[in-house]
């Protein structure tokens, strides 16, 4: 006598287009603001080279704002994600 398992099935989740484009846009905010933040520790980069400790200290500080803008963002998209799984 031998035995085999049925296999469960999986229901795959349903995903709206409204949730689709607030995911959508939610990695496109945190891709924008994480450019920004590269741009940002470039112009430190640069600045400290040159000398310019001060404006160096700003464009650090506006590059951590922007990392923190797109972490929200990316724990927004993980919430939908979370959700649907």
């Amino acid at each position: 006598m031998s035995t085999t398992a049925t296999p469960i099935k999986k229901e795959v989740p349903t995903i709206t287009a409204a949730e689709t484009k607030k995911r959508v846009e939610n990695h496109k905010k945190a891709a924008t603001h994480l450019e920004a933040a590269a741009d940002h520790h470039l112009d430190a980069a640069k600045h400290c080279e040159a000398g310019n400790h001060d404006k160096a200290c700003a464009s650090t500080l506006k590059a951590h704002g922007h990392v923190a803008h797109a972490a929200e963002a990316h724990k927004e998209d993980l919430k939908s994600h979370a959700a649907v799984n």
